[in-house]
C-alpha cells in the first residue's frame, strides 16, 4: 500500500510539472519531493514520471494515476472542509490569501486589533500573486480583485480599489510627450490594471515592467517614469473606498501626475469555499476585514 504524503507530493509533481513548483507548492526543499515521488514508484512497482534536466515528463501510467489521484485528493479535501465546518469552537487557525503590497501595507498593521480581540484564533496572511486554491485549503479566506468565477466560492464585495497615475515630482516637471510609463510585465496584458496604463500611456514608451507592485512603486520614486498605481498604495487620497474615500499612507514620495487621467477602479472580494462560510473562526475573520474596509473607507 503506498503511503498518502508520497502521493501528494507526486500529485503537486504531475500539476506544477517542475521539482521546483512542486517544492514551493508543498513548501519543502526540492530533494524531498523526489524522495517522496521515487518512494511511490516502488510502492507501486511502475514508473511514473520520466526524469530530464529541468523537468520531469508524466509516463502514461503517471498520467493515469495522477487523474485518479487528483479525484482522491479532492474528496479528502471535501471531507476535511466538512469536519472544519462543523466545529463549533472559535479556537481555529485561519489563513487568509491577499495581493502582496495589499497584504503589507494596508492589512497586517490592522490585525493586532484582531487578536487583541480573538485571541483563540490563530491568523496566518500569505501575500502572494497566485490566486490561492480555497479547494485545496491553500487558504481559508481569499482577498481579491475582481469577482471570482469558481463556482463553489462564495464572494462578498467589500469595497473599491481606485486607481491613479504616479511620479516623482521632478519628472512630472518633463513634458508630457517625453514621459515614458511603468507597467506589468507583458504576461499581465490581459488584465484591466494593464490595459488601463497603456491606455493612458498612448504610444509612449513602456520604459520599466515588473509583476510585483512594491517594485513599480519604488521604480517610480526613483524617477523611471510614470505608474499606475492604487491610491491606498500612493498615499493619495480616494484610495480604496466602499464609498467614500480615506487616505492611507502608503507610498509617499510621489505626486499625481497632471492632466484628466479616467478613472479606474477594481472591486475588492472577500472569498470563501462554500463548505466553510459558516465556520465560526472564518466568519469572525471575515467580519473583521469587512469592518475595517467599512471603517477606514467609509460611505
Amino acid at each position: 500500500m503506498f503511503d498518502w504524503n508520497d502521493m501528494r507530493h507526486f500529485i503537486a509533481l504531475a500539476e506544477a510539472g517542475t521539482l521546483s513548483g512542486a517544492a514551493r507548492r508543498m513548501a519543502v526543499e526540492h530533494a524531498t519531493v523526489a524522495r517522496r515521488v521515487a518512494a511511490l514508484e516502488q510502492s507501486l512497482g511502475i514508473a511514473l514520471v520520466r526524469r530530464a534536466a529541468r523537468r520531469w515528463h508524466l509516463t502514461e501510467a503517471g498520467r493515469d494515476i495522477a487523474s485518479v489521484a487528483d479525484g482522491m485528493q479532492a474528496q479528502a479535501h471535501a471531507l476535511e472542509r466538512a469536519v472544519l465546518a462543523r466545529r463549533h469552537g472559535r479556537a481555529a487557525r485561519v489563513t487568509v490569501s491577499a495581493p502582496p503590497a495589499f497584504a503589507s501595507i494596508f492589512l497586517a498593521p490592522r490585525l493586532s486589533a484582531f487578536g487583541a480581540r480573538h485571541p483563540e484564533i490563530d491568523l496566518t496572511l500569505h501575500g502572494t500573486q497566485a490566486l490561492a486554491s480555497l479547494h485545496r485549503q491553500e487558504a481559508d479566506i481569499a482577498i481579491r480583485i475582481g469577482r471570482p468565477t469558481e463556482v463553489d466560492y462564495v464572494a462578498r464585495r467589500i469595497g473599491q480599489l481606485s486607481y491613479g497615475l504616479y511620479a516623482a515630482p521632478a519628472y512630472t516637471a518633463l513634458p508630457p510627450e517625453r514621459w515614458q510609463f511603468i507597467a506589468y510585465d507583458t504576461s499581465f496584458d490581459h488584465a484591466p490594471e494593464q490595459k488601463w496604463i497603456y491606455e493612458m500611456a498612448a504610444g509612449r514608451r513602456i520604459g520599466f515592467r515588473s509583476n510585483d507592485l512594491m517594485s513599480q512603486l519604488a521604480a517610480a520614486r526613483g524617477g523611471m517614469g510614470v505608474a499606475a498605481l492604487p491610491r491606498y498604495l500612493a498615499g493619495n487620497k480616494a484610495g480604496m473606498r466602499a464609498g467614500a474615500g480615506a487616505d492611507v499612507d502608503g507610498g509617499g514620495g510621489l505626486v499625481a501626475v497632471p492632466g484628466d487621467a479616467r478613472a479606474f477602479t477594481r472591486d475588492f472580494y472577500l472569498v470563501v469555499h462554500a463548505d466553510m462560510r459558516r465556520q465560526t473562526a472564518i466568519r469572525a475573520v471575515m467580519d473583521f476585514v469587512a469592518e475595517i474596509f467599512a471603517r477606514e473607507f467609509p460611505g
